[in-house]
């Protein structure tokens, strides 16, 4: 039957599927290599893949899922779109919806909103309003989360106009402005291009009338089951998303505040980043380790070295667990310019935080790596010593890092059969094949 199945599946489902599905194995060579066998089981899955933020599985799975003809439910479709919501993945995210309505299930209004949501992330405003529109001709009636999804969606995109259309539509139906649409709109006009010469003293501005901020609906208006495993830092795209869950990193009532420092830091003003500060203080609040590492990558970006340097020693003899996002940005700010002082404070940080035994995980080092790789002059020591690193880890950085760390080493006067070179150009033919074409 799963043979016939296959079959008659569409051509390219079938060419997926037919190079590694073997259909004459015997049911206990099957059953060793089947990694689920219902519903629930493939949801397990799917939610474990989302974790793991292999996101791009998400599709094999759901193929696979057919092929042992077990039909999805809605609860499967909500994991589906959460995961691709989450890896910004909108192709997938459409394909999901159109496979949902052909097998009879008419989205409800949160996974409407995570496809909003969705085109936030990639940055595709106007998807969100044809998803708006498919919700009135659905009678899906949207809500109060709905509004601030689709307000954070024009956000990305610097559309301020719209913004504010979707901020008196909310007035409109007897909505009030919460925390969350305060950071869209922060983040509208920070985003806005061109740049205007006022857009520091706007954020400001909207900070303070942010101390008003009321809730926008009651928590029943969206199924606590339909958020689980999601926060609305995640759902509504707010910079401190992948923080939300560590502990002791944020302070949730500082939603607002948050937009607003990595808006200014974004934007390179000390003087607004200071000026929020002082607001913060007068306001009675102590400042989190987000708001530090803005403050220090403000600095930073602005050639401050003294000043970035004395926030991340500061905390260090706090007394607070050590964070590695701390050092994180303290090495790549410090690289702005690529500075021989600031090289020199990259690789005393790195050295400092190995001796501590704090580690890069792949992200961040692939990420520094490609920073690193942009030094032009000087020895190179900083894009050694983050390779070395994770080598010493056996972490392999992503395609375009090493791309980048093996150019630069090609132009410097490195012998051919040297260790080093011989080992990334490997490095680099093989992830070239996998990724780079």
């Amino acid at each position: 039957m799963k043979l016939l199945r296959t079959l008659s599946a569409p051509k390219n489902l079938l060419i997926r599927r037919i190079g590694h599905r073997y259909f004459a194995a015997t049911p206990e060579e099957y059953a060793n290599r089947n990694y689920a066998n219902n519903e629930s089981e493939y949801t397990t899955v799917i939610n474990s893949i989302t974790a793991q933020r292999k996101n791009f599985l998400l599709r094999d799975v759901y193929d696979d899922m057919l092929l042992d003809g077990i039909k999805p439910e809605r609860d499967t479709f909500h994991s589906l779109l959460i995961g691709t919501m989450k890896g910004a993945r909108l192709q997938d995210a459409f394909f999901f919806r159109e496979e949902m309505k052909a097998m009879g299930f008419v989205p409800d209004v949160s996974l409407y909103n995570f496809l909003i949501s969705t085109c936030g992330k990639c940055k595709n405003s106007e998807q969100a309003i044809s998803i708006l529109e498919e919700m009135k001709r659905f009678e899906v009636k949207p809500t109060g989360q709905t509004y601030i999804c689709l307000l954070n969606a024009f956000a990305m995109t610097g559309r301020v106009d719209r913004v504010y259309a979707i901020v008196r539509d909310m007035t409109a139906a007897g909505l009030g402005l919460n925390k969350f649409c305060y950071a869209g709109l922060i983040a509208a006009h920070k985003n806005k291009e061109p740049v205007t010469d006022d857009v520091a003293s706007k954020i400001i501005e909207l900070v303070e009338q942010s101390k008003g901020w009321s809730a926008v609906e009651a928590p029943g208006d969206i199924p606590i089951r339909s958020m689980m495993g999601i926060s609305q830092e995640e759902l509504y795209n707010i910079p401190t998303a992948e923080y939300v869950y560590r502990r002791g990193f944020l302070d949730k009532e500082l939603t607002v505040y948050h937009v607003a420092f990595h808006a200014c830091a974004d934007l390179k003003s000390v003087e607004s980043i200071d000026a929020l500060h002082e607001m913060l203080i007068k306001d009675g609040k102590t400042p989190d380790v987000f708001i530090l590492m803005q403050t220090m990558r403000c600095y930073l970006q602005s050639g401050d070295l003294q000043r970035g340097r004395k926030i991340f020693e500061d905390y260090m003899s706090s007394g607070k667990p050590p964070m590695i996002e701390f050092y994180m940005t303290l090495v790549e700010g410090a690289m702005v310019g690529y500075t021989p002082e600031g090289m020199q404070l990259a690789q005393e940080t790195l050295v400092n935080m190995s001796s501590r035994n704090s580690f890069l995980d792949p992200k961040m080092g692939s990420d520094l790596l490609l920073v690193a790789a942009g030094e032009k002059t000087g020895g190179y020591t900083v894009a050694n010593l983050i390779w070395d690193m994770m080598q010493a880890r056996k972490m392999t950085p992503s395609f375009p890092g090493v791309q980048a760390y093996y150019d630069g080493l090609k132009v410097r006067e490195i012998p051919a059969d040297d260790p080093r070179l011989k080992l990334v150009s490997q490095t680099y033919i093989n992830l070239r094949k996998r990724f780079g074409g």
